[in-house]
């Protein structure tokens, strides 16, 4: 069993999508284990990888609106 997202809004909106770490991974064209990374806080996204997570999962926010997110 893949380990729960630390971000808030990954996690709702995952949760929503009814989706697998590994359908979001084949969406956005990265492996399940970097998706997992990412969503678990393990891995930083590249603003990149963030916003094809969001068009994947329907998030409107941009990344730095989101705090677990934001560049410093």
């Amino acid at each position: 069993m893949a380990p729960n997202p630390q971000c808030s809004a990954l996690a709702s909106a995952k949760n929503k999508s009814g989706m697998s770490y590994a359908d979001i991974a084949g969406k956005i064209g990265k492996s399940e284990q970097h998706v997992i990374d990412i969503c678990t806080g393990s891995e930083k996204p590249t603003p990149d990888e963030f916003n094809a997570l969001a068009r994947t999962l329907g998030i409107q926010a941009q990344p730095t609106a989101i705090p677990a997110h934001a560049t410093k």
